[in-house]
Order: structure tokens, then sequence, then C-alpha cells
């Protein structure tokens, strides 16, 4: 009898109310689901890797791979334009114009990274790694093979994204977390074999982590374009409109600016550690920033339904459901201080645990860590759902801003206060998107934003 009403109970609420709050949550469940077995993977692969390499060629690897995230970048913000004229041509059930969308998006993302890929290349003959991280000579010529590995999967894994982005445009981004998670689970199986059967190695540590996922999501996008759901928006040469990119670069200049922004105040902190603290700062950094993280994707994972669920209302105007959604969103994030409460006072045990004695990590560096992600999940609360009604003006401002001073300034603190310092620059900026984006969003949600707070 219990079970039957604890299962008509979780039905009910599955499938009733709002078809898009349905939808979103019906995501959620599966999207945390996942990634329950994505965090499980990404915490048990730092001791695997630590173990297949050593902690100093670890935090190599990572400050490379975050260099090399940098590329993403340089997509002139068209992933995060056609996911929202994506959702806008859906919502208004124009078909053929979401079909234009995808493929003028794959052939423009193809065109621009070979282009990059290229340079990069060339650039990359030309580069003495070891001199830039500060380090040993001897990693000097694995190093530019690491960094040529990483290039290639990482340009090519761009534009296959399209599809991920697609699926998350349409409402589904459990299928897009199912195909990153499988490429997650198959890089770490791939390392587990290379600690059994070969010595550490940087290259195959690239050609693996960045390879293997990439390779996977190509099979992906092939098999699920031939089936009946996305036949209708397959790509195609003859569909590819170069006049539409001016629509969605409009929208997507506004994101690559706050992108670029966003490299100079979230992507150089491992640079800035290894230069100032060493590579070991790097992995004590990154190790406790992946442990509070976990909370931080768990919310995030929360979030991104509603990115295109409220592109979806404000095309219809339905301000009730989006002003609801925000007010749960913001009771949520209270349950954060807590959680992260308990998170920080657990931490040295749990350190203990995952990685034993092989890396030190102090109660400052995870109070630090936790007081930031506190703030960053609020700013993000407000960031996904302005986004999704395209009004990100106030976001590119913000950020540009902030941008012009971050490097000095992150470079000063770090000098200060160490891996505490470099967080203050970052967590100023999420401080500053929480408190502008509640008042723009309700401003637009009200009908009463106008000149910079509707752009």
């Amino acid at each position: 009898m219990n079970i039957h009403f604890i299962r008509n109970k979780i039905d009910n609420y599955f499938t009733k109310g709002n078809v898009r709050s349905v939808m979103v949550k019906k995501n959620i469940a599966a999207s945390l689901l996942l990634k329950c077995v994505s965090i499980l993977v990404s915490l048990q692969v730092v001791p695997l890797t630590i173990g297949y390499v050593n902690p100093t060629k670890y935090g190599i690897w990572l400050t490379l791979s975050s260099i090399i995230a940098w590329l993403s970048y340089f997509d002139l913000g068209f992933a995060h334009g056609f996911r929202n004229r994506f959702a806008e041509a859906k919502a208004k059930g124009d078909m053929k114009l979401a079909k234009e969308y995808v493929s003028t998006t794959y052939a423009v993302l193809f065109l621009l990274f070979s282009a990059i890929l290229l340079i990069t290349l060339v650039v990359n003959n030309y580069l003495d790694w070891s001199k830039i991280l500060n380090i040993d000579l001897d990693y000097k010529d694995e190093l530019n093979m690491v960094f040529c590995l990483l290039a290639c999967f990482f340009c090519l894994n761009i534009v296959a994204s399209v599809f991920t982005t697609l699926l998350t445009a349409d409402q589904k981004p459990a299928l897009a977390s199912l195909v990153q998670t499988s490429g997650q689970v198959l890089a770490f199986a791939c390392i587990y074999v290379l600690r059994q059967t070969t010595s550490g190695s940087l290259s195959a540590l690239a050609f693996v982590f960045s390879g293997v996922p990439c390779t996977l999501l190509i099979v992906v996008s092939v098999i699920a374009f031939r089936t009946r759901r996305y036949k209708m928006v397959t790509p195609s040469l003859h569909d590819v409109r170069f006049s539409l990119t001016r629509s969605i670069l409009g929208l997507g200049g506004q994101f690559f600016i706050i992108m670029i922004s966003m490299l100079f105040i979230f992507q150089f902190i491992n640079i800035i550690l290894s230069r100032v603290e060493g590579p070991e700062a790097v992995t004590q950094y990154n190790i406790a920033y992946k442990y509070f993280n976990v909370f931080n994707m768990a919310f995030v994972i929360i979030l991104t339904p509603f990115w295109s669920a409220f592109t979806d209302a404000y095309i219809k105007k339905d301000y009730s459901w989006m002003e609801g959604i925000v007010k749960k969103l913001e009771r949520l994030w209270l349950l954060c201080i807590p959680v992260l409460i308990l998170m920080v006072l657990s931490s040295g045990y749990l350190y203990q645990w995952w990685i034993g004695d092989s890396v030190s990590i102090t109660l400052s560096v995870s109070v630090c860590i936790a007081v930031y992600i506190l703030i960053q999940t609020i700013g993000n609360v407000y960031m996904y759902l302005i986004n999704g009604t395209s009004k990100i003006r106030l976001q590119l401002i913000i950020y540009l801003s902030i941008a012009v001073v971050a490097l000095p300034a992150m470079n000063y603190c770090c000098k200060i206060c160490g891996i505490a310092g470099v967080l203050i620059v970052p967590t100023i900026v999420f401080g500053l998107q929480a408190i502008i984006g509640k008042i723009q969003l309700m401003k637009i949600i009200h009908g009463t934003a106008e000149g910079i707070w509707l752009k």
C-alpha cells in the first residue's frame, strides 16, 4: 500500500502540471542520475590519473587542458546564439528554419575551427611550453605533442558538439548529458587499462581524455540524425544559409564578448597559480575545486533545462510561469548554505579517503572555494534565466569591465594570499551578476524593462 502510494505520488509529480514544467522535471531527474555517474567517474579519475603519471605531471596536464579550452571561446558565441535561435524557431513551429540554423551552424563552425586549428598547430611549433609554464626543460618536446593532440581533438569536438547543443535547445539536456557521461566513462576505462599496461605518458593521457569522448560524440550524432525525431533537422549543404549567420551572431556576438571576458577572469587561474605557487598548487586547487564543484554541477543540472524553457516561455509571453520558477530557484539556493557548510566540515576526511596523503589541502582553501561556489550558484540562477530571454547586454558590460583589470588583480591577490587570493576577483564577478541579474530579470518579467535592461 505504501509503495503504491509513493509510486502514484512520483507518477503525479512527473506527469501533471504545465507541459513545460513536466518536461523540465523529467530532464532534471534524468540529468541528476547521469551526473551522479559523472561525478563518481570524475572523482575516481583524479587518483587514477595521478597514479598513472604523478602530482607534478597531473598539474601540468590540468594547466595545458585549461589553456586549450580557450579555443572554445573562439566560436564567436555561435553555439549559444544557435541554441536560442533554434529554440525560438521550434517554439514558433518553423522546422524549416530550425533545419537551416542547424546546417548553417555546422558549416560555419567547421570552417572557423579548421582555420583556428591550422593557426594553432603552426604557432605551437614555435612555443616552448617548459618556459611558459616555468617547469623542467625535459618536458619540452612531450608538451608540444600533447598540445597538438589536444588542439586537434578539441577543435573537432567543438564542431561535433553542435548536436548536444541542439538537444539542449530542444529541451532535452538529459540526452546531451547521456552522451557526455558515456564519453567520460569510456575515457575512464581506457585510463584504467593504460595504468595497468603502460608507464605514465602525457601524450596517451591527452589522446584518451580528448579523443575517446570526441569519437563517441561523432558516432552518436550520425546515428541520431537518422532517427525519426531529428531527421527533419539533419544538417545538409543544401540547407546552409550563410545569411543566417548575422542572426545567430547578432546574439552570439554578445555571448562571444562575454566568453572572452570570462576567459580572462576564470581561465587564467591555473596559469597564475603555476607561475606564482608552482604546479603542485594547481593540483591542490583543482582537487579542492573538483570536490566542491560537485555541488555546483548538481545545481547547474537543475538550471540547464530552464534556459531553453525560458526562451519558450518568453516567446509565448508566459510571465506568470517565469516568475514562479524564479521564486522556486531562489528558495532552492538557500539550501546551498547548510550543504556547503557540511561539505567544508567533512572536507579533510573526504580528501584523505579520495586521494590519500599524496596532496595536502588546507581548511582555508576549502572555505574560500566553498564561498566562491555559493556566490557562483546564485549568480548562475539569474544568468541562465536571463540568457533564455536573450537580453544579455548588462552581462556583457559586467564581464567586460572586470576582465580589463582581472589579470593583474588576480596575480597580485595570489602573491598576497596564495590559492585563496586568486578566487577574489571571480567571486566579485558572480556577486555583481547576482545583484544586477535579479533586478533585470524582475523588470523583464513585470514588463518594466527598458533601455539597457531590455537589450
